[in-house]
C-alpha cells in the first residue's frame, strides 16, 4: 500500500508537494482505514479536487513519470511479457517548471509504500539527461545512496552491492541491480519493489478516454483474466448487471485475426456484451451479442474500471485515476469509491482526481481523504489536504468549497464574461 509520494520540480509544481496517505486520529469512518501495524493506518481513497489546469492531472503525471522512468531502463520489463509496466505507451517526459526566470533542470521523485510486510523507500533527482542523486532503504535501513556516478552501501547490503560500483550518468542505479544481480540477490533487495510496481500500482489517465465512442473501445485494457478465469469474469458481470445498463453478462469468442506483424492468422478472443432481446409484451425471448464498440463511453469506462477494482479489492493494489467520474454517472463514481471505503476491502487504495462534488460531503469522506491542488497567480501549484484547515468535522463540504472557503476553485468575474468581455457594456 502507499504511505506517501513526493514530487518537487515537475510541471507546475515549483517546490514539493506531498500525497500522504496516513490517517490522521478522526474518529468519523473508521471503515476507511486500513491499519498496517500499531504505528500506521493508511487511507483507503484520497480524492483530489481543483479547478481546472490547477495541477491535478500533473499530480497523476508525476506518479506515472516516476514508474515509467524506472521500468523503461528495466531489462525484464522489456523481455518478460507477463511484466508490462507500461501498458499506456504514453509519451510523458520530464518537465522542471518553466514559468520562473531561472528555471531550476533537477526535478525530485520519490515514494514510500510497504509491501509484503515491508517499508521501501526509495527516490532520484535527475534532469533530462541525467540522474544527479538517487536513494533507496527498506524497513528505514539504508540499501544504498547514490550522488552523481559515486555509491555507498548500508551496512544490511554491503556484502551483496559491493562487487556494482559503477553506474553511468544517465541510468538509474536500481537498474543497474536489476540488471547484474543474481537471482538470491534480486529476491533480497528488488523482489518487492518490483512486484509493488508490476502488481499494485495502477495509474489510469483521461486523456486514454479522449476519443470517439467507436474508438474508445480499442482503449479500453481488458485482463487476461476476464477470458480465462471464469470466477473472476462473474465478479466483473455482477458489477455490470447491477449498474443498470442492459447488460446480462459477458460473452468470449475466439476469433482469427490478421497478425500486422507476421502477416499471418492468429487466434484472439474478443468480449462480447450480451443483452436480453424481448417480445412487445416485455417478455425475454432471447438474447444479443454487442461488440464494445456498440456500448457507450460510461459503460466502457466503467468496464475498464472494475476489472481494476474486482483485482485490487481481492489482492491489495494502488489505483491512480485522473478524472474518475467523467463520462460516468455519479452513483457509478460512488460505487467505486464506496468499494474502496468498505469493510470487505482490507489492502487496495484508490487515488482520483475529480470535479464531482456530490461526493464531497462528510457522509462519504473523513477531512483527511480530501486534496486540493491550487494553482497561484505565479503558476505554481500547491497540494493541501481539507484537515490542513481545520475544517468542522459536521461541515457542508461541498457547499463551503464551492462557496471559495478552500480555495482551489476557478476565479472569474461574471460582470465581464456576461457583458460580452466588455465590462457588462453593449
Amino acid at each position: 500500500m502507499l504511505i506517501m509520494f513526493k514530487v518537487k520540480n515537475y510541471t507546475s509544481f515549483k517546490d514539493e508537494v506531498i500525497i500522504d496517505l496516513r490517517a490522521t486520529a478522526y474518529k468519523q469512518h473508521p471503515m476507511h482505514v486500513s491499519d498496517i501495524s500499531d504505528d500506521l493506518r493508511l487511507l483507503k481513497t484520497t480524492a483530489i479536487y481543483g479547478a481546472n489546469a490547477s495541477g491535478k492531472s500533473n499530480l497523476i503525471s508525476a506518479m506515472f513519470f516516476f514508474e515509467q522512468y524506472i521500468f523503461e531502463q528495466f531489462i525484464s520489463k522489456r523481455e518478460n511479457e507477463d511484466i508490462d509496466f507500461s501498458e499506456q505507451k504514453l509519451e510523458t517526459k520530464l518537465e522542471p517548471f518553466l514559468l520562473t526566470n531561472n528555471v531550476n533542470e533537477v526535478s525530485e521523485f520519490d515514494i514510500i509504500f510497504c509491501h509484503n510486510g515491508k517499508q521501501i523507500q526509495y527516490g532520484f533527482e535527475c534532469t533530462t539527461k541525467e540522474v544527479i542523486n538517487e536513494w533507496y532503504y527498506i524497513d528505514d535501513k539504508k540499501v544504498f545512496e547514490r550522488e552523481g556516478d559515486f555509491v555507498t552501501f548500508g551496512h544490511d547490503y554491503q556484502k551483496i552491492l559491493k562487487a556494482y560500483t559503477k553506474v553511468p550518468m544517465e541510468r538509474l542505479y536500481i537498474s543497474v541491480l536489476e540488471y547484474f544481480l543474481d537471482r538470491e540477490d534480486k529476491r533480497v533487495i528488488l523482489n518487492d519493489f518490483i512486484e509493488f510496481f508490476s502488481n499494485e500500482y495502477n495509474v489510469y489517465f483521461e486523456i486514454l478516454f479522449e476519443s470517439s465512442v467507436k474508438k474508445v473501445a480499442g482503449l479500453i485494457r481488458l485482463r487476461d483474466k476476464l477470458t480465462t478465469n471464469k470466477s473472476y469474469r462473474s465478479k466483473v458481470e455482477n458489477y455490470l448487471k447491477q449498474i443498470d445498463v442492459g447488460i446480462r453478462g459477458l460473452d468470449i469468442q475466439t476469433k482469427l485475426v490478421m497478425d500486422e506483424k507476421t502477416g499471418k492468422e492468429k487466434k484472439k478472443k474478443v468480449v462480447r456484451t450480451v443483452h436480453d432481446v424481448f417480445d412487445s409484451n416485455g417478455n425475454i425471448v432471447g438474447q444479443k451479442y454487442f461488440d464494445l464498440p456498440q456500448e457507450s463511453t460510461g459503460t466502457l469506462r466503467f468496464l475498464s474500471y472494475i476489472q481494476n477494482v474486482v483485482d485490487m479489492t481481492e489482492k491489495g493494489g494502488v489505483f491512480i485515476v485522473d478524472e474518475m467520474s467523467a463520462r460516468l454517472h455519479p452513483l457509478l463514481t460512488k460505487l467505486i469509491v464506496d468499494i474502496f471505503q468498505s469493510s470487505y476491502n482490507k489492502k487496495a487504495q484508490l487515488i482520483f482526481t475529480t470535479h464531482d462534488i456530490s461526493l464531497l460531503n462528510k457522509e462519504q469522506f473523513r477531512r483527511d481523504e480530501v486534496v486540493f491542488v491550487d494553482k497561484d497567480y505565479k503558476g505554481e501549484s500547491k497540494l493541501y489536504a481539507l484537515s490542513d484547515l481545520k475544517v468542522r468535522e459536521d461541515a457542508t463540504f461541498n457547499k463551503d468549497y464551492l462557496n471559495g472557503k478552500y480555495g482551489a476553485i476557478p476565479i472569474f468575474n461574471y460582470d465581464e464574461i456576461l457583458g460580452g468581455g466588455q465590462n457588462g457594456e453593449n
